[in-house]
């Protein structure tokens, strides 16, 4: 297939890149290379890629309409994956434009595109941030989701509600997949894995929320993408069943589809850092903090449907893959 995905210099969106090509898919690559983390990680993760002939780099920002109204019309993707967007809970709190821009009008673009242009599918990042203010374990795509904390978990939801309604009224077949805290080599900067590694590393302290006491479904990076793809291949039908009566949030009677994809395993924030401590061989100094405005204190993942409809469960223990961005972090930074 033609794919086109946004955010291949980004972490997940350059991995997936990576599983695309090498089954054969033929990708489209857009990122606008921003400096919200180090450019030169980026171009790092572009570099694994931009020799192969089947890959095309595209420098672009989604925010911007004629960019990206002059790539759907020049390469004529087939399937997209739409993984640009400005992440993180906290710093939406510092810079609420940024999510408005990219999250929001970006995603319009992308939907647009998509709309104009006969794509068959069109898979999206949500996010686990979208639970909220919810407190039912594990969290399920069936449950509502009016009650967000942060503008960056309110863009998210907005992606779900826009792509339902050009589901709905252009038929575009959509999933949205809801992401729980992806870490992994090649990870980002600005989460904790990252943070923490290098400055028990440098002999810094560091920061630890809610005392440590927050559970996280931490999930492998390979395993989110082995999902991406998984669902990329299924096309989402309406739902025969569905009624506006009792609707059900995660399907409709349009072709559309949200998922969860996490490890359904959540661990206690200490304890990762326990993990951490033992594959770096050094322990950390911890400086105690309460829970951040913004954050939620657990999160859970049911992935029951992404079991039934693609047959698929991350499973990697946090062990392994700390183990793994450990020794790629040794390795990339030479420490």
């Amino acid at each position: 297939m033609k794919v086109l995905v946004t955010g291949t210099a980004g972490f997940i969106g350059n991995t997936l890149a990576i599983r695309l090509l090498e089954r054969g898919d033929e990708v489209i690559g857009v990122d606008n290379l921003n400096d919200y983390y180090d450019v030169n990680l980026k171009k790092a993760r572009l570099a694994r890629i931009a020799d192969n002939p089947a890959f095309t780099d595209v420098r672009a920002d989604i925010a911007d309409r004629a960019a990206m109204e002059k790539v759907f019309a020049t390469h004529k993707p087939e399937r997209v994956v739409n993984l640009a967007a400005q992440a993180g809970v906290r710093y939406s709190i510092e810079n609420p434009h940024a999510y408005v821009d990219t999250n929001l009008v970006g995603f319009c673009n992308i939907l647009e595109g998509c709309r104009h242009h006969g794509v068959e599918h069109l898979v999206y990042a949500s996010s686990s941030s979208v639970y909220g203010a919810n407190t039912s374990m594990p969290f399920s795509v069936h449950d509502n989701v009016d009650h967000p904390m942060s503008l960056y978990a309110a863009s998210k939801k907005a992606n779900e509600l826009m792509a339902h309604t050009y589901s709905s009224l252009y038929k575009l077949p959509t999933t949205g997949l809801r992401f729980f805290t992806v870490y992994g080599p090649w990870g980002r900067p600005d989460m904790a894995l990252f943070m923490f590694t290098r400055n028990i590393l440098a002999g810094k302290p560091i920061d630890v929320f809610n005392y440590g006491k927050h559970r996280r479904d931490f999930t492998y990076i390979d395993d989110i993408v082995e999902g991406v793809i998984r669902v990329l291949d299924r096309v989402p039908a309406p739902n025969p069943d569905w009624t506006g009566a009792a609707p059900d949030s995660a399907t409709s009677y349009a072709p559309y589809q949200l998922y969860n994809i996490g490890n359904n395993q959540p661990v206690e924030l200490m304890h990762y850092i326990e993990v951490l401590e033992q594959c770096l061989g050094k322990k950390a100094e911890k400086n105690l903090l309460p829970l951040q405005p913004g954050d939620v204190p657990d999160t859970y993942a049911d992935v029951q449907d992404l079991i039934k409809d693609v047959d698929y469960k991350p499973d990697t223990p946090v062990e392994q893959g700390i183990t793994n961005f450990v020794n790629w972090y040794r390795e990339f930074y030479n420490c």
